[in-house]
């Protein structure tokens, strides 16, 4: 069973976002709204539909996209995100899909032991994490550098952006004996400000490695990630 809540929403769920959004490409306003609909096509995270009245006059034109001609998102627009060149909420430029509203991610200090081991190799060990609670994923437990043996990892050249969190700034892969996991380990140098206490500190997939929390074994969780994706 695991141990942290799932997401909620169904695929096809609409409702209103409260949020001024906007889109920009080649340098000017394709749209700007305050009646942006969230459109669940899929069930973990959102899309923006706007209403085609709020589009800029010829610019759908060479952009890709879908007019939703039935629903509740009917007489709206779905972009494809990376069909603009940045997308906005009110003011602050978002990143990879809208924030879900149903979604809640806390950075949370803690003075539980974690130990993170592989193939019996110890890769880190901190009695001071940050546990990073996000809804629909298992608890991310982030630990000091100074906690991490960086000497068995090896850097690597990935980079990924969370709406939430912000731009990695470092991944590393780990190779042992019996095991060659690519990313299995990553850093925010700078995120955004709701989630500053993991800047700096690194985290390791649980799908990938063995995690020991005040003595207990945690079994790796089944995410998207245990496939050998790469995300926070």
């Amino acid at each position: 069973m695991r141990d942290y809540p799932q997401l909620l929403v169904e695929p096809g769920h609409v409702e209103p976002a409260p949020r001024r959004v906007r889109g920009v490409a080649g340098g000017t306003t394709v749209f700007d709204t305050i009646a942006a609909l969230y459109v669940w096509e899929r069930p973990h995270y959102p899309q923006y539909a706007i209403p085609v009245t709020d589009v800029a006059a010829g610019r759908l034109a060479g952009l890709e996209h879908r007019v939703v001609e039935d629903g509740p998102a009917a007489g709206h627009v779905r972009f494809a995100w990376d069909a603009l060149d940045a997308w906005f909420e009110e003011d602050e430029q978002i990143f990879v899909h809208p924030r879900n509203p149903y979604a809640r991610v806390d950075a949370v200090r803690s003075s539980r032991t974690v130990r993170v081991e592989l193939d019996g190799i110890l890769l880190a060990e901190s009695s001071s994490p940050v546990l990073l609670f996000e809804t629909g994923l298992p608890t991310r437990y982030y630990l000091d550098r100074t906690a991490v043996d960086l000497a068995a990892l090896v850097p690597s050249d990935t980079v990924t952006t969370c709406p939430y969190k912000g731009t990695t700034s470092g991944y590393w892969s780990l190779g042992t004996p019996r095991a060659l996991v690519a990313d299995v380990a990553w850093t925010y140098a700078y995120t955004t400000p709701a989630l500053a206490p993991i800047a700096g500190l690194i985290a390791f997939f649980n799908e990938h490695v063995d995690l020991t929390v005040d003595g207990r074994r945690l079994e790796r969780p089944e995410t998207p990630f245990s496939r050998g994706g790469t995300r926070r």
